[in-house]
């Protein structure tokens, strides 16, 4: 007889799975509760129970040319520093790995409100960065650069111009030093920081290599510290004073090119790939958050995603209607 999750989980990894059971609860009978939805990496997750316990499997479904070899390592390490959930097992070879299921409460029902919620990142983050260097894998600089070119072949010509202009002005005039480069996980957005009603966790380590400290500071900035007064204590938090105006403009410059980033993983990859795309028009950020609230962007689609990209290009620019 088939176990519950076998057609959910490639053939070719149900070997994979029994051993990461059977090296998890051994003879004791595990329940599957059943998929856990809402990623977006492509991984397969699963919620199983056994004891009292509930944990997560979760299963790498395909695998990307461009995926990152060292992230099981990292997110092992993060485990560790109490970042990540608690690991009980990883085969990296397989892309299986079994952790703590945390119960996610709404990021908005933290305690004291949105700025000890930025403190609260700020720490999170420092405890990451303290770790022992996550390994290198590329130069986060050039990889913004080369979803540039990418989204270059997806628009009409010259319609991106403004962008590359922009690009090239930031990283000629960014200070970028890698012996100061530290553990990072380079997408901790909404979706990746869970809240458990008492504490904050980080999770999907598919982009945690060695970078510059702050990227990650730059991207939580956006998703979950918008507000000039939250990223102000977002990083005076991570910086433990208040920082310089030097400082303040790096973490700006740096914030502008994650949304570079951002666009080209979501128009690069996820966007409809038809004719070249012809305009940049993208609503505000106070018109795609009333458009979430009327259930209008509720689902995760080609065209949302190609959406949330152009107003990406918009706040990558510095139009002054999108912020």
């Amino acid at each position: 007889m088939s176990a519950p999750w076998e057609s959910l989980v490639p053939e070719a990894l149900h070997g994979a799975v029994r051993d990461a059971l059977a090296a998890t609860y051994g003879q004791a009978p595990v329940d599957f509760v059943g998929p856990v939805t809402g990623g977006a990496s492509g991984a397969v997750a699963l919620r199983l129970a056994s004891g009292g316990r509930q944990h997560l499997l979760r299963v790498e479904a395909w695998r990307s040319p461009m995926r990152n070899p060292h992230q099981y390592a990292c997110m092992a390490a993060a485990a560790e520093a109490g970042v990540a959930p608690p690991l009980h097992y990883v085969d990296a070879e397989a892309g299986v790995a079994v952790m703590d299921m945390i119960e996610a409460v709404p990021l908005d029902r933290f305690p004291g409100g949105a700025i000890a919620r930025a403190r609260a990142l700020a720490e999170l983050t420092r405890r990451l960065q303290a770790t022992e260097p996550f390994p290198m894998l590329a130069d986060w600089r050039e990889i913004v650069g080369r979803l540039l070119s990418l989204l270059e072949t997806r628009f009409a010509a010259g319609l991106l111009a403004r962008h590359r202009a922009v690009y090239e002005r930031l990283v000629e005039g960014l200070s970028w030093d890698t012996e100061m480069h530290v553990s990072s996980h380079n997408d901790p957005n909404a979706r990746n920081v869970l809240f458990d009603g008492s504490r904050l966790w980080l999770i999907d380590w598919e982009t945690a290599y060695r970078n510059d400290p702050m990227v990650d500071v730059a991207i939580l900035a956006d998703n979950l510290a918008a507000t000039p007064e939250l990223t102000r204590a977002l990083l005076t938090a991570w910086q433990g004073r208040p920082a310089s105006a030097d400082e303040a403009q790096r973490l700006e410059d740096v914030r502008r090119l994650t949304r570079l980033y951002y666009a080209g993983l979501l128009i690069g990859f996820g966007a409809p790939q038809a004719a070249p795309i012809d305009d940049l028009a993208a609503p505000t950020r106070e018109e795609a958050e009333e458009r979430q609230r009327r259930g209008e962007l509720a689902e995760v689609t080609p065209d949302t995603l190609l959406l949330a990209g152009k107003m990406c290009l918009h706040a990558f620019v510095g139009d002054p209607e999108t912020g």
